[in-house]
């Protein structure tokens, strides 16, 4: 069972890579935890992980430490989402 505001944090998290990647909304909308970011999307490369970080902070009013960021967070929708859920949701 996902915590009282999972849900929101999943679809701000899918909107911001919508939105900063310039990817379409169909293909954002199949992306569940398994499906792989860093690596598997064209469109993240290392200059686009910073645009897409600060606009999670921006957007869930959270603050990511340069030494939280690392490729296990990246690995994965899933992965990104319970990361952000962990900052905006405590």
């Amino acid at each position: 069972m996902q915590p009282e505001g999972y849900s929101e944090v999943q679809e701000t998290v899918r909107s911001v890579l919508q939105d900063v990647l310039g990817i379409d909304a169909d293909r954002a909308a199949t992306f569940d935890e398994a499906t792989p970011l860093f690596g598997a999307l064209p469109e993240l490369d290392s200059m686009a992980v910073a645009g897409v970080l600060t606009e999670i902070e921006d957007r869930l009013g959270i603050v990511i430490d340069d030494d939280e960021v690392d490729g296990d967070m990246l690995e994965s929708f899933g992965a990104l989402v319970q990361f952000a859920a962990s900052k905006a949701l405590t």
